[in-house]
């Protein structure tokens, strides 16, 4: 559905061009010091605006409407909202006899009898991310202040960029050429967790691979993660892709990604995130006309990114912070 979580219960609501879209967070530890300031560098990495994202700009000012009283979290549960301001819903009207290729417009009006909003992508839209970021910036706070974490004290989550279009460098050019060409680009970024302790996480269904897995796989537009030496310790032998044990009880390579059956092992969580290019594109496609009856050209109107993922960074620290903040939670 749209929660996630046992113990840190993350729930998203709201649609892309409705009044409001928002988060509810239960679990959240009393005492921590929260304001609307501290939702700002997250939210404004995850801004539009720059070259190759949409030119759609909102406010994205977020209101605390719940579990903070006097600055520190009440325990009760922690609301922020962010208004809609900034949208063009008739750029969407066409959609409904042409869904766009790659898009969830079809797979949304049969699962709900055509009784989806559609604006905007509704609740599909890559926006219901902004408050998967607030709820990352609350989740980043209960890992920082978590006591069982004083061995190795908190030092963040850390995502970036590390291939786009296909190259692992001149993305510039790369984004030019499919601004040029109506097109959009995909891309990957590796997110790192520097410290954490051993022995988080469980055996099978709950283990930090399969939890963290599932948050990013949340996110719109992710077709892959792979941890550690991930798909390529398939084409390696045991004797390379196993990690020696030093003397601090700490693997001394880092080929499994932080993670041995499912449970944290000291070394840093290290895994990436394959996005898929953006739908939504200018560029002429040929697909289905249901009113018509027949295959037919569809071209894309409104304000889409070329590459979404120039702004994931920030999504994938959120949802990454969020699957760990539950585990530390629950142990």
């Amino acid at each position: 559905m749209n929660t996630f979580g046992r113990k840190f219960r993350v729930s998203i609501f709201g649609e892309s061009h409705g009044e409001m879209i928002g988060v509810v967070m239960d679990g959240v530890p009393a005492g921590l010091e929260l304001s609307v300031q501290d939702f700002e560098t997250d939210i404004m990495r995850r801004k539009s605006g720059a070259k190759g994202t949409t030119p759609r700009i909102e406010g994205d000012v977020p209101m605390i409407v719940s579990g903070v009283f006097e600055g520190h979290t009440t325990g009760a549960p922690l609301t922020v909202v962010f208004r809609n301001e900034n949208t063009r819903s008739a750029d969407y009207g066409q959609f409904a006899s042409m869904p766009r290729p790659g898009h969830a417009d079809l797979t949304a009006a049969v699962k709900w009898d055509d009784c989806q909003d559609p604006r905007g992508s509704g609740h599909f839209s890559g926006r219901i991310t902004l408050p998967v970021v607030a709820a990352g910036v609350v989740a980043k706070k209960i890992l920082q202040d978590a006591t069982i974490l004083d061995e190795t004290p908190f030092t963040g989550v850390n995502a970036r960029i590390i291939e786009l279009g296909g190259l692992s460098e001149g993305w510039t050019e790369a984004l030019d050429q499919a601004i040029r060409e109506g097109d959009s680009l995909g891309a990957v970024i590796e997110c790192e967790v520097p410290s954490i302790d051993p022995g988080y996480g469980e055996p099978f269904w709950d283990s930090v691979e399969a939890v963290v897995a599932h948050a990013v796989f949340s996110i719109p537009g992710v077709r892959g993660v792979e941890f550690g030496d991930g798909f390529g310790a398939s084409r390696m032998k045991g004797s390379e892709h196993n990690d020696p044990i030093g003397e601090d009880g700490r693997p001394l390579r880092n080929g499994a990604g932080g993670v041995n059956g499912g449970i944290t092992n000291g070394a840093p969580v290290v895994f990436r995130v394959a996005f898929k290019p953006t739908s939504s594109i200018r560029k002429p496609q040929c697909t289905y006309n249901f009113e018509k009856g027949c295959m037919d050209v569809l071209e894309v109107k409104g304000r889409h990114d070329v590459c979404f993922a120039l702004r994931a960074p920030v999504v994938v620290e959120a949802v990454t912070a969020i699957a760990l903040a539950d585990l530390v939670l629950l142990r």
